[in-house]
């Protein structure tokens, strides 16, 4: 036990006096002589002194006994997790920076007794989010905008909406890697050789020790004194930790290269398998996992079917067909030209000819194709620049009845080929609107124009 009146150890006390024998080989210049009292609680201390002891008792010149390295720090013990807090508030109020705490369950309260800063992984998580909104957004811009644009059924190319799923997966994709690795960095983990870990006492910190290093570096380190401090905070144990003085011990050992090496390999195996499939060609077909629709029955226009008589999957061509995109010598009709001029009449096809059942056809087509931004008198008030302008933006659809704007006097040719190919934003319909129905919509445009401009030529 401990005298209250002058602090020196009784050394009638059975156990203190052993707790003395043990320490009488200590190193005098690197810890203390004996254990500290705890201020509160008075009680013995084991304080292992650092140095070299020779454990069969001999003059340690004995070529077996380990030379402790470097000094790396020490490491104390508490009996609870409150003592540890209070512990580390002791330790930060005494100017310590290098120091953490460890226990087998989170304590309540330790950051703010150890000085612990406000993490800025929330911030690196929420960067990680906007960078992959943002590549999200600009890698579907990129591919199907820019680089390689397809026009499927006059759906634009560029639109937000269409493209929010993909961003937002690549968002929770950023964010996810940043949390992991982030957390992993800013811990700076893994240290599976970490010099607390030799310690036998460490080994108490997944069960039921609540333990409180420091290290040597810190710039108030002193062994002795930083011993008594912990002792006086509390600890039922203080030990030295030294670094492995045996160079060989920190090699790596020889069995991780092989498992280093195998596993690099193994990991350039899919890589390999990738460029292999780009770099060369073959007549069998790729392994398919989930064959899904990929080797469904179905006729090849060159391979032999039961179905037919002839038992052939190719019919030949049928008649009155004519190859999407392939020149047709109707070129009025088709086309809205004549003589490489463009068409001011009709074209000599019975079925576009001035009808009222033609002009009913074209205004059935025109409400469905037309209406929703040229409106249905045709002056560019439709339901979509209307939406477009409650939401603050513009979108002017030309006025077609309007002669000032030039539409009026433009040859039924040339509206064929806005209509086929579409202007400015506008995007063509040829792949919606049947050729008949094209000329069945631009005879309702004329009766739209000859009805807003009754004066107007005929």
């Amino acid at each position: 036990m401990i005298d209250d009146d002058d602090n020196t150890p009784d050394s009638d006390d059975p156990e203190v006096k052993a707790a003395l024998d043990k320490q009488e080989t200590k190193d005098v210049a690197e810890g203390p002589a004996a254990a500290l009292a705890h201020d509160a609680d008075p009680a013995v201390v084991v304080v292992t002194a650092p140095g070299h002891h020779d454990d069969d008792g001999d003059d340690g010149d004995d070529e077996d006994d380990e030379v402790p390295g470097e000094l790396y720090g020490v490491l104390a013990e508490f009996d609870s997790p409150g003592a540890l807090v209070r512990a580390a508030r002791k330790v930060k109020d005494a100017g310590y920076t290098e120091f953490d705490c460890y226990s087998p369950f989170p304590v309540h309260g330790i950051d703010e007794a150890m000085g612990i800063k406000r993490t800025i992984l929330p911030l690196l998580v929420f960067g990680g989010g906007i960078t992959g909104t943002v590549g999200g957004m600009f890698l579907q811009w990129w591919m199907n905008a820019y680089d390689w644009p397809w026009n499927v059924g006059g759906k634009p190319t560029w639109s937000i909406p269409a493209n929010i799923p993909i961003a937002y997966e690549t968002t929770i994709l950023l964010s996810v890697l940043t949390t992991f690795f982030g957390m992993w960095i800013l811990n700076k983990l893994p240290q599976v050789w970490h010099p607390f870990f030799k310690l036998d006492r460490f080994l108490r910190a997944s069960d039921d020790g609540f333990l409180l290093g420091i290290e040597a570096r810190d710039k108030r380190f002193d062994q002795a004194r930083t011993t008594e401090l912990l002792v006086k905070a509390g600890a039922t144990g203080v030990d030295p930790c030294h670094l492995d003085s045996d160079p060989d011990r920190r090699k790596l050992p020889t069995f991780l290269y092989g498992v280093i090496v195998v596993t690099t390999i193994l990991a350039l195996i899919p890589l390999a398998l990738i460029a292999k499939a780009r770099a060369t060609k073959s007549n069998k077909p790729h392994y398919h996992i989930f064959e899904d629709m990929d080797f469904q029955p179905k006729a090849k226009s060159d391979a032999p079917f039961d179905a037919f008589a002839d038992g052939r999957a190719n019919r030949g061509e049928i008649a009155g067909t004519v190859a999407r995109g392939s020149r047709n010598d109707d070129t009025a009709f088709h086309y809205g030209l004549q003589n490489g001029q463009w068409l001011t009449g009709w074209p000599s096809v019975p079925t576009v000819q001035p009808t009222p059942e033609l002009m009913k056809r074209g205004q059935a087509r025109y409400d469905i194709y037309c209406a929703p931004c040229h409106g249905f008198d045709g002056q560019g008030h439709g339901t979509v620049p209307e939406r477009v302008k409650e939401s603050g933006g513009l979108y002017a659809p030309q006025n077609l009845v309007d002669p000032v704007k030039g539409v009026v006097e433009q040859p039924n040719g040339q509206l064929f080929n806005t209509i086929s190919n579409g202007r400015n934003t506008m995007l063509g319909y040829a792949g919606q609107i049947p050729v008949a129905d094209r000329w069945a919509i631009i005879l309702y445009v004329r009766a739209l124009q000859r009805s807003a401009n009754p004066g107007g030529p005929r």
